[in-house]
């Protein structure tokens, strides 16, 4: 199938532009035809730009605001949710929002900004390396996003294994934690459609980000060991289309797995490498696989390296010790 033919199954694409870059292109709100009406997957960025993107391509669809139903949230990011609150606004309703409850904490008004986040783990983060000051330039950073939208007064949980009956198709809610502990795929089964969202993207690595604490303890998810967890059951799956939370869709899904397994086997042998001259911390080694340290950047190179240090501490390659408050990696022998 390819995404021309997506119509006759009342399923329509909205690309909304963003301003991340890493993101690999822009985010996809998908409108998908219920007997009455219709569901949105993801609600876009809240910008302004993003706000007309959408209003554009509802009418294109032939629906408008109004018609929405209901609002699904793949995960807990603001270019996912951030236009949600804006189009109740246009709809003049409450129309149900859900999200899966791992994840609830990130859209809701009563939720952590990371800003404050970022400085109530600076204790954590000094124990992975990263020097006070930059941790300080990121929150910085990171608190001028209010214009990127809303959050949410109230959310319902969005449950593995619920099926959702559409007028053409039949959506089952596949849970996936890795990007996110409650990041959430939806399933056509019959026709073979996967709407992936940011857990499996064609040409971006899915880089699963720390789940930071408010009271600053080290995390005990750890993204990427989940990642490869849930990837493996996406390998399993029959699917002839891929519908991303980023850019154009996408076939033959076990190829790109087998792609973003070789990209992390040699993110891993890199690392291995700059092990082999001697103990380092988290940021150290992030130094050594990436050269900008820009804004939010920082959070994604850093969740990218420790991910990977989890990984191979997984398969009892590397180790760590704590030496005067910081955790430095060591080859194991």
């Amino acid at each position: 199938m390819k995404e021309d033919e997506l119509g006759e199954l009342g399923i329509f694409r909205i690309p909304v532009p963003i301003p991340f870059r890493e993101a690999g292109g822009p985010v996809n709100a998908y409108i998908i035809e219920e007997k009455n009406g219709c569901l949105m997957f993801d609600a876009g960025l809240g910008t302004e730009d993003s706000r007309a993107a959408l209003s554009e391509g509802l009418a294109r669809t032939g629906h408008r605001f109004e018609d929405v139903n209901r609002i699904l949230l793949s995960h807990g990011h603001i270019d996912h949710f951030g236009a949600a609150a804006w189009i109740q606004e246009q709809a003049g309703r409450q129309i149900p929002i859900s999200i899966h409850p791992a994840d609830a904490g990130k859209v809701l008004q009563s939720g952590l900004e990371w800003p404050k986040l970022l400085m109530q783990n600076r204790r954590y983060f000094s124990m992975l390396g990263v020097p006070a000051a930059m941790i300080e330039e990121t929150a910085a950073v990171l608190g001028n996003s209010a214009e990127l939208g809303k959050r949410l007064e109230k959310v319902t949980p969005l449950l593995p294994g619920q099926i959702l009956q559409c007028r053409h198709v039949t959506l089952e809610i596949l849970h996936m934690p890795g990007h996110t502990p409650g990041v959430c795929c939806l399933y056509d089964r019959d026709n073979r459609l996967l709407f992936s969202a940011d857990h499996f993207l064609q040409n971006v690595s899915p880089n699963p980000l720390l789940e930071l604490s408010p009271n600053g303890e080290p995390p005990s998810f750890k993204p990427l060991l989940s990642y490869f967890a849930s990837i493996d059951r996406v390998r399993s799956l029959s699917v002839d289309l891929v519908l991303p939370g980023h850019a154009a869709p996408f076939s033959r899904h076990r190829e790109v797995i087998d792609s973003l397994s070789s990209f992390y086997e040699r993110r891993q042998a890199k690392i291995l490498d700059s092990l082999k001259h001697g103990p380092l911390t988290v940021y150290e080694i992030m130094k050594e696989l990436f050269t900008s340290e820009r804004g939010f950047e920082l959070i994604l190179m850093i969740s990218e390296t420790l991910g990977n240090l989890e990984v191979l501490e997984e398969k009892g390659r590397i180790r760590r010790e704590m030496d005067s408050g910081c955790a430095r990696f060591m080859l194991v022998e």
